[in-house]
């Protein structure tokens, strides 16, 4: 489904990835994980159009998607969700969540996947009227998905969904993540909590300094010495 092919990203001087390239199939989920400055948001902000690449390409579909704006991007069906959430604050939770799907025009699809958003946060429909700076950290997190799901994308980016929230909270981000995978939705998780993202995710890769160091099974990688002395207390 997706493929990235000897990435290089600058900021000025700076090259946030080095050469990084990567598969994702069709069902997967993939975790990134790594510590802060190793490259993860910058990847995902690549493949959502965010940032350009100063070299390499990358493929979604067989499409070739490196040099398209990122609303296009959306429309080819991937949809980021951003660290720190990003909700409109001053709209309700019914108006965010149409925003998602502001370039789809068929209304009653867009009803049904309503539904199937409040089948996966039923917190949201409780909420309905209320303004997003009103929700908690956890409800926000499930409003910037459920945000996502409304372009009804093939492949989520997910960029530290479980930031910030209480442990018992983690977890439940992280079955919502693997019920949405199962609905047929393809994901890339990127996570600090190397635990949690390797519990749910079909396969993984390790970047440090914006390189690709470590790639396998997530069984493989929660397994290995250095996956476990650096990322999971081991």
């Amino acid at each position: 489904m997706f493929r990235a092919v000897n990435l290089e990203v600058r900021y000025g001087e700076v090259r946030a990835l080095n050469g990084v390239s990567m598969i994702v199939s069709a069902g997967e989920i993939v975790t990134l994980i790594g510590s802060n400055g190793a490259g993860k948001t910058t990847l995902l902000r690549t493949i959502s159009g965010l940032k350009k690449p100063a070299r390499g390409e990358v493929w979604f579909k067989e499409i070739r998607i490196d040099e398209l704006p990122a609303q296009e991007v959306v429309r080819l069906g991937i949809a980021h969700v951003p660290e720190g959430r990003h909700v409109f604050k001053n709209l309700t939770v019914l108006e965010n969540l149409r925003t998602g799907a502001h370039l789809r025009k068929q209304k009653n699809e867009i009803k049904k996947d309503l539904r199937t958003v409040f089948e996966h946060f039923p917190r949201l429909e409780e909420r309905l009227g209320q303004k997003a700076e009103s929700l908690s950290g956890g409800e926000q997190q499930m409003l910037a998905i459920g945000r996502a799901l409304m372009s009804k994308p093939a492949m989520l980016l997910l960029d530290e969904p479980s930031l910030g929230l209480a442990p018992f909270l983690v977890w439940e981000v992280a079955k919502i993540i693997s019920d949405i995978n199962q609905r047929g939705v393809t994901a890339i998780l990127v996570e600090q909590n190397a635990q949690m993202a390797l519990s749910v995710a079909t396969r993984g890769y390790v970047l440090q300094s914006g390189k690709i160091v470590l790639e396998g099974t997530s069984e493989d990688l929660s397994k290995g010495e250095s996956v476990q002395k650096a990322y999971l207390g081991g």
